[in-house]
């Protein structure tokens, strides 16, 4: 296809989710990639070592024009995507609301990891797993002054297994948007938007590391939390205990919460208000990670006692 017949798309974006939309974007060969905005680099990690997003990598390795704001306020980023003359501005998971001026320069599309109008907000995919939701997927609309309020261009839709964890859907939803962006984009001219309703919508706030206190009140909604929560914050008692590798044994039994009901090799099985779990690795606050049993032995801990 001749260069100047491919659709001019500015990208906007950040994490490895974005990365992956906008390489097959880039691989697609129907679309010409004009310019790529995304955050500034940041400290990472308990070294807070300064590293660049996996945006500004792809793009400075596929000599893509590159911007990094701190402000998407300034004239100067206006008028720098004005010049460009896109004839679509794609967003995912950028990290900062777009002002109104920057939406009508062009069709601005967002890939939102959810089925809107529900999850609105900073963590959809969390929150389906600790709702339980038999389904998720990737959102295709319109944006607009708002919070992920704008008009439906389309869904792809993404079953969440029973033991599916965070990192697992997380990817499973990367490649659903990666396939499903480069085909809203090549039928824009044929998608009648449909506005959302408002009235169905629900709104879903940034993770804190205080959600992932858990009681052992019951173990259904404690496995949800601990795949919700895989890798950060993880799931912990009240008193640091951080429980890891987790699966659910039983949904209905009634037991005094944290109770040790079994030992299973290096693992043991601890009640809930309601249901059970297998933890086979623990780590206590400011300690190394170990066994379940290896902790249960070094605190004299037996059938019957409680981990809190």
């Amino acid at each position: 296809m001749d260069i100047s017949e491919k659709k001019r798309v500015v990208f906007m974006g950040t994490p490895h989710y974005a990365e992956s939309i906008l390489r097959r974007l880039y691989d697609d060969g129907r679309f010409d990639i004009v310019l790529v905005l995304t955050q500034p680099d940041r400290p990472v990690g308990r070294k807070r070592v300064v590293t660049p997003p996996p945006v500004k990598l792809f793009a400075v390795e596929n000599g893509l024009e590159l911007m990094q704001p701190e402000s998407l306020k300034s004239e100067s980023v206006e008028m720098a995507i004005s010049r460009k003359r896109p004839d679509f501005i794609v967003v995912a998971a950028y990290g900062q609301i777009l002002p109104v001026n920057i939406l009508d320069i062009a069709p601005s599309i967002n890939l939102h990891a959810s089925l809107l109008p529900k999850y609105r907000g900073a963590s959809p995919i969390q929150q389906a797993i600790l709702n339980g939701d038999r389904y998720t997927g990737i959102t295709a609309m319109l944006m607009e002054k708002g919070l992920d309020s704008g008009p439906v261009l389309g869904y792809s839709y993404v079953e969440i297994g029973e033991d599916m964890g965070l990192e697992e859907l997380g990817e499973t939803l990367t490649l659903t948007a990666a396939r499903f962006t480069p085909e809203v984009l090549s039928r824009f001219d044929t998608l009648m938007p449909i506005p959302q309703h408002d009235s169905s919508a629900t709104i879903c706030k940034k993770i804190r590391r205080s959600d992932g206190e858990v009681d052992m009140s019951d173990a259904v909604a404690l496995y949800r939390r601990y795949r919700a929560f895989e890798g950060w914050p993880g799931v912990f008692l009240p008193n640091g205990l951080k429980l890891k590798r987790l699966t659910l044994v039983d949904r209905e039994g009634v037991h005094i919460p944290g109770e040790i009901l079994s030992f299973d090799g290096e693992s043991m099985v601890i009640g809930c208000s309601v249901g059970a779990v297998r933890v086979e690795r623990v780590q206590p606050s400011s300690k190394k990670e170990m066994s379940a049993k290896s902790y249960a032995v070094g605190r004299g801990l037996v059938l019957g006692d409680s981990i809190f």
